[in-house]
């Protein structure tokens, strides 16, 4: 009794001195008292009880109420608080929450205290939203006490409050808006060919899915189908598997998802993307000048960033194409945590479409063969196949608080297919199967500790896994292969910015990488189980600058690597970036870019007829042995000009990669079994000019490039690259109307070298056993040139106030021309050497519909 009555006294003095202060001070700010304290000094002066849940009211403040009479007080509470009281008797009073409540505030500047008129105010889950008026205020009626506010305003940080905070007292209350100071990754320099595509200031490609057109051939935003429209970016098989940048093979290429190294990324053999683009946010394409954050990938850098930032609402889409369905959706689960899923899968196990015709004559054509007479000795052939794919990604973001943000990513990727092969003569058959699947998981914690320090800290799992099965000759030989990749990466960065126009990246990167090549065949008994394990630490750091009056930017850095290899070697490498852009006028750019890069892990190539010519790499370990680790150094001097109509570019680039093997490369002659260990060296000029408006873009762009290999212990020792495609040629258009977006296109280049084999009877080498072909020199001889027309057209319309809806049709070589791909050569049973010919994708139709909500 005695604890009670000191707390009564208690509180009764706080009151009073309250009550005395604004009594001496009526012009003065009234202060707030908290509303528990409050009654339980109206309980002890009017003798009454307050019965109430206390989470109701311990978050409450009030402005003490001046009055004689409880009821008046009682009266005021209610207005303030928006709390409904209850007489129960004359003593007893309860209190409680209405369900909804009327508020009003006010939105200031925190930094200038300055009123922002027209932001954004939304209350979540609910169509209800309006703007600030010129004094910054807004006022709402019956808004559910526990519904979120969000606050938007440009150049500000989104803020995101309860209803019940905001109940409406005289005068309302105020909001502080955070300046939003943070700085663009990179800065946007010139917009290219479609929207969404635009060249940034350190010579980098940014694609924005959100805002990308339409490119001709194109009816969804493919993102390694698109980054093909640029100089210098083609594949030679028409594949997303198999994409070379400025004369690279594709494993010299560093496909990343959300900081995740990727070693899958094609569906149905490469002819379709395996990343669902419509929850991808943006597509960063680096040819050279790559920051010292970056290992691997000597020819290039693909890096897909998911959305990243909580939205509020939920949105999500479907849609449909004579291959595949795709769903995806971003869901909020508060103003701090959402979820976000994507999900496609192949119809091709189920339905017969003109796509999957003509895209399954393209992948398995390679058994089409013929004699030394160019005649055709594949009819009488019966084909069956059951061929799926799938991909599925999510993704968790979770906002501990402003200034930390947690993300943790999942993706999974898989091709299935089972085929089999009967001569209707014979009844001999061959089955071949391949399952392959990419699962990986990473998590990302990015924090910002000042206005001027910020972390990230990424880490992922990856684990790769081909299963490659065939038996012949009803079964009596048999090859099973299996290629495993496990992979495990820390990597924590660090920057710095000393002022506005210098900054500074540090980092540390470990990466574990396991690979695994099993074989075994039955006749001739042969077994093989090769294993390798290498480690990777990487210390890095760089500098960035830009002057004061944006003209000059610079960034200059360094990536010191230690590689270990756990069976074979150990090895420090040192290798610099540098990026530099200087801005002559308004409209003239220059840019100066170098890099040195290393890799570990590389791509051999099969035998071309192992699983029907289709899936035929295998991811291998350098062990600076038989393979050693493979380095490149690359310099580029390029110029840009953009006066917003018109766009032209050109540049020129010289690159040496060292360390590459024969049985990397692809050789399909006398060299594809000898491992020889060697280099290639491309010289090259790419040029784009690009005229806008903003109803239309046409472009025409031109690269060359000079591409040899060198080894020491070939016969001649130099000789052109087998991806030295010398002239590739792109003339095409897009033209948007309302909306209706049409894009028309016309692609050529020149054929890429391959080996002959000796003219007459001295093809075969018949004193070898087994007999052998004797070829002319390394790729002395060309393919035609390479002609392809490609058109598709979009439609967007709505279908009531919140879906969006779209219908594409495309067309893949409109003109149905024929072009030879590749060519090599084999000896069949008869000791005849068979033609063997790869050939493009025929006319190739298809249709889409999609939603958007």
């Amino acid at each position: 009794m005695l604890k009670r009555h000191h707390k009564i006294l208690h509180t009764t003095f706080l009151l009073l001195l309250f009550f005395s202060l604004g009594t001496k001070a009526q012009n003065s700010k009234v202060v707030s008292i908290p509303l528990i304290a409050y009654i339980q000094s109206l309980e002890a002066t009017f003798k009454v009880k307050f019965s109430y849940v206390d989470e109701d009211l311990e978050n409450l403040k009030i402005n003490p109420i001046e009055g004689e009479y409880l009821s008046v007080i009682l009266s005021g509470i209610q207005n303030q608080t928006q709390l409904q009281i209850k007489k129960l008797s004359d003593r007893y009073y309860t209190l409680y929450k209405n369900t909804t409540v009327d508020i009003c505030a006010q939105v200031l500047d925190n930094y200038e205290s300055n009123t922002i008129p027209g932001a954004t105010v939304e209350v979540l889950g609910s169509s209800i939203a309006l703007v600030t008026n010129f004094e910054g205020t807004f006022s709402l009626k019956n808004i559910p006490r526990q519904a979120t506010l969000r606050i938007r305003f440009l150049g500000y940080k989104t803020r995101y409050i309860r209803a019940e905070e905001l109940v409406d007292p005289s005068p309302c209350l105020q909001i502080l808006l955070v300046p939003n100071y943070e700085e663009l990754d990179e800065v946007i320099l010139f917009k290219l060919l479609t929207t969404g595509l635009s060249q940034q200031r350190d010579g980098s490609i940014l694609l924005t899915i959100d805002d990308f057109g339409i490119l001709p051939g194109l009816i969804e935003p493919d993102v390694l189908q698109t980054v093909q429209a640029l100089p210098g970016i083609k594949s030679i098989d028409e594949t997303v598997s198999d994409i070379n940048v400025r004369g690279g093979t594709n494993d010299q290429n560093l496909i990343l998802w959300d900081g995740i190294k990727m070693y899958q990324s094609g569906h149905f053999f490469g002819l379709i993307s395996a990343f669902n683009p419509y929850l991808t946010d943006k597509v960063t394409i680096i040819k050279n000048g790559t920051s010292a954050q970056y290992g691997e990938g000597v020819s290039s850098i693909i890096n897909m960033e998911s959305q990243n930032n909580i939205n509020g609402t939920f949105f999500g889409g479907a849609g449909f194409n004579l291959i595949s369905g795709d769903a995806y959706a971003h869901v909020p689960l508060g103003q701090k945590l959402a979820f976000q899923f994507s999900a496609r899968r192949s119809v091709t196990d189920f339905l017969n479409t003109p796509t999957y015709n003509r895209f399954f004559e393209k992948a398995f054509q390679d058994s089409e063969i013929k004699d030394s007479n160019d005649q055709s000795i594949d009819d009488g052939i019966v084909r069956e196949e059951d061929f799926y794919f799938y991909d599925i990604s999510g993704k968790i973001l979770y906002d501990l608080n402003e200034n930390q943000k947690v993300r943790l990513s999942f993706i999974n990727i898989k091709n299935d297919l089972a085929y089999t092969e009967t001569a209707q003569d014979s009844s001999r058959s061959s089955r071949s199967g391949l399952d392959q699947n990419n699962i990986s998981f990473g998590g990302q914690l990015e924090s910002t500790w000042t206005s001027n320090f910020t972390t990230h800290l990424n880490m992922y799992y990856t684990r790769y896994n081909l299963d490659a099965r065939n038996s012949s000759d009803n079964g009596s030989q048999q090859l099973f292969q299996n290629n495993q990749v496990l992979e495990t990466a820390v990597k924590f960065n660090t920057n710095y910015e000393f002022s506005n126009t210098l900054g500074m990246l540090n980092g540390y990167a470990f990466t574990e990488t396991g690979i695994i090549n099993f074989t075994n065949v039955t006749q001739p008994a042969f077994k093989s189980n090769i294993k390798g394990v290498l480690r990777q630490h990487s210390l890095f750091s760089e500098l960035n600058y830009t002057s004061s009056d944006k003209k000059l930017h610079a960034r200059a850095g360094t990536r010191l690597n230690y590689l270990e290899n756990l069976n074979t070697f150990k090895e420090w490498i040192l290798e610099p970036r540098l990026s530099l852009a200087y801005n002559f006028t308004k409209h003239f750019n220059g840019e100066l870019l170098g890099e040195f890069k290393n890799q570990a892990t590389n791509q051999i190539i099969d035998l071309e007829q192992n699983f029907l010519g289709i899936e035929k790499q295998r991811w291998i370990l350098s062990d600076n042995d038989k393979l050693p680790i493979t380095k490149s150094k690359q310099g580029s001097l390029g110029f840009n000009y953009d006066d917003k109509s018109w766009y032209l570019g050109i540049q020129g680039f010289y690159k040496e990669v060292n360390g590459i093997s024969t049985s990397t490369q692809g050789f399909q002659n006398q060299n594809q079994f000898n491992g020889e260990i060697g280099k290639y060296d491309v010289k090259g000029i790419e040029f784009l000019i690009n005229k806008k408006t903003t109803t239309f873009s046409t472009w025409l762009s031109y690269a060359y490039n000079l591409n040899n290999y060198t080894f020491e212990d070939v016969t001649p020792n130099t000789f052109p690259n087998n991806l030295d495609i010398r002239h590739t040629v792109t003339f095409a258009g897009t033209y948007t109307y309302e909306g209706l977006k049409l894009g028309v296109g016309l692609n050529y280049r020149t054929g890429k070298p391959y080996t002959e084999p000796q003219e007459g009877s001295n093809g075969i080498d018949r004193t070898t056993f087994p007999n052998t072909i004797n070829y002319q020199e390394n790729n002395s001889s060309r393919l035609p040139d390479y002609l392809r027309a490609d058109a598709s057209a979009i439609y967007d319309f709505e279908m009531g106030n919140r879906i969006k809806s779209s219908i594409g049709v495309s067309f893949l070589n409109l003109l149905n021309k024929r072009n030879v791909l590749n060519t090599y050569y084999r000896l069949n049973d008869d000791d005849q050497i068979e033609t063997i010919e790869s050939v493009s994708l025929g006319i190739t139709p298809n249709v889409s519909f999609r939603l958007t909500f």
